[in-house]
């Protein structure tokens, strides 16, 4: 006899669904398609494949005031996501969705509520459960007070629990919306309202920009002022003086250390073994790594990158702060690793070796081929839980 009840099942059969689309939608790693041959073909009596593959040539323009690369196509944006997970929405939390999410709210208007305004609404009862126990907890102190000075017993007190608490009719919080009083044609709400369009674009981190366009050349960077496509070697000059300001000293020219070289480095190590790499700053990483992507699973490791000097005597003269390039504490350690514990991910100490200018030529860094000189290590740090590690 089963134990899965129908509602138990409908909803499996939902979530089977889902997976099976979002394996249809993120089918290809990486932006670059090879198509499958087709079956019969006579060069495949031979040996030959007939596959091609396919360049999706994406589009952006360059901005340096945010070190980051927009791209305003919608398709190139949605291409970019969709094969690899490259960007994020500026106007959303990753897949760029801000007007799928206004075109919900205009529908949801005066019928029922959106997840931002139930996310709202569950605030401020939130705020407000905590108002009432305040004051009931006050209430309470103050009787027990005059209880005492009179030499009675106090009343018991009512403290509300999160349990049993329930919001008020004078409580801030929204109240879910009531229904139209006359229902009109749908057709000409729509023809009162004004088309939507869509103001959101792909914003591109600078790693992710130079790992489009040297490794898989499917990206074409436009210039901000011109907005005519730039070089390779003008794109790899620009992403490393958006670091360098003012960019007309020469404290800044020819250095190993520049903060571009060295997250990239780290950057191309993982996208190399065919991690997903995300953006770390929510959780005190510089990094996240992500199995088959944010829409699969959440996040299995978080990466912090330490840049460590070959030669000592090129920290003293850096004019780049970069971070965790000094000896860290105990209690930074276990902080972070603390908070990445409690959302179940693994921390790593990335170690990126900056190479000594005295051993390498300064003139290799023209060219991407100093990439070669770094080295990257990793460090895989777990909390130890005797409860749970007695083996």
């Amino acid at each position: 006899m089963s134990l899965i009840g129908p509602s138990s099942r409908k909803g499996g059969q939902k979530s089977g669904a889902r997976r099976n689309e979002n394996n249809r939608i993120y089918a290809h790693p990486l932006p670059l398609v090879c198509p499958a041959p087709a079956p019969g073909h006579i060069l495949g009596l031979f040996g030959l494949s007939t596959a091609r593959l396919e360049n999706p040539h994406c589009e952006g323009v360059f901005d340096p005031a945010t070190r980051s690369v927009w791209i305003t196509n919608e398709k190139d944006s949605t291409i970019l996501w969709r094969r690899g997970f490259f960007g994020k929405g500026d106007l959303s939390r990753s897949e760029p969705s801000w007007l799928a999410r206004q075109v919900n709210t205009r529908k949801a208007a005066g019928k029922y509520m959106t997840s931002e305004e139930v996310r709202e609404k569950r605030r401020a009862e939130r705020r407000q459960f905590k108002l009432d126990r305040a004051a009931a907890i006050a209430r309470a102190a103050a009787e027990a007070e005059a209880a005492f000075a009179e030499g009675r017993e106090a009343a018991p007190a009512l403290i509300p629990s999160g349990a049993t608490w329930k919001p008020s009719a004078t409580s801030d919080a929204p109240s879910l919306p009531e229904p139209p009083a006359e229902e009109e044609d749908d057709a000409e709400l729509d023809e009162e309202e004004e088309p939507l369009e869509n103001v959101e674009h792909l914003q591109l981190t600078l790693q992710e920009t130079w790992f489009l366009v040297w490794n898989l050349d499917c990206l074409t960077v436009l210039d901000s002022q011109t907005h005519e496509p730039l070089t390779l070697q003008q794109i790899w000059r620009a992403v490393q003086d958006v670091h360098c300001i003012p960019r007309d000293l020469p404290v800044y020219v020819d250095r190993f250390d520049n903060p571009f070289l060295v997250n990239y480095a780290a950057y191309h190590y993982y996208r190399a073994l065919g991690w997903i790499v995300k953006g770390g700053i929510k959780f005190c990483v510089d990094y996240l790594l992500y199995k088959r992507g944010p829409v699969f699973h959440h996040a299995e490791f978080a990466v912090v990158v330490i840049p460590v000097y070959e030669d000592p005597a090129d920290q003293e003269s850096s004019p780049f702060n970069l971070p965790n390039a000094n000896t860290f504490s105990w209690t930074w350690l276990s902080t972070v690793n603390r908070v990445n514990s409690q959302v179940q991910k693994t921390l790593i100490l990335t170690y990126v070796t900056i190479p000594a200018r005295s051993r390498i030529s300064p003139e290799l860094l023209s060219s991407p081929a100093c990439l070669a000189h770094y080295t990257v290590r990793d460090v895989v740090l777990r909390r130890f839980i005797p409860a749970r590690m007695r083996d």
